[in-house]
């Protein structure tokens, strides 16, 4: 099984920007979709977004839409998550999930330990 590790996370300023990155090991994320969810006090865990096989597709919750943007390199076992004009309400922590099935958005069987994100407004 692949162990996942995310980082990047922090406190930031409405409007801000923030790259989240997924470091794999154990095994190469070339062959798996790799995604990120989140989970904000008190709400269950939301798919955010997620990528196939050599990044050639995305998908990405509509919430976030044009803000978020998720990227693999495979050859770094390394998935982002990069986000930009940020509001109080992405406020959560996120995880790094690898073993979906695509296109679902339902998370596979690997996740991270997350990293806490905290918009201000």
């Amino acid at each position: 099984q692949v162990q996942l590790v995310e980082s990047g996370g922090g406190l930031v300023q409405a409007g801000g920007s923030l790259r989240l990155s997924c470091v794999a090991s154990g095994r190469a994320i070339s062959g798996y979709i790799m995604g990120w969810f989140r989970q904000a006090p008190g709400k269950e865990r939301e798919f955010v977004a997620n990528i196939a096989w050599g990044g050639v597709s995305t998908s990405v919750a509509d919430s976030v839409q044009g803000r978020f943007f998720i990227s693999r390199d495979d050859a770094a076992n390394t998935v982002y998550l990069q986000m930009n004009s940020l509001k109080p309400e992405d406020t959560a922590v996120y995880y790094c999930n690898a073993g979906s099935v695509w296109p679902s958005r339902l998370p596979g069987k690997s996740w991270g330990q997350g990293t806490q994100v905290t918009v201000s407004s």
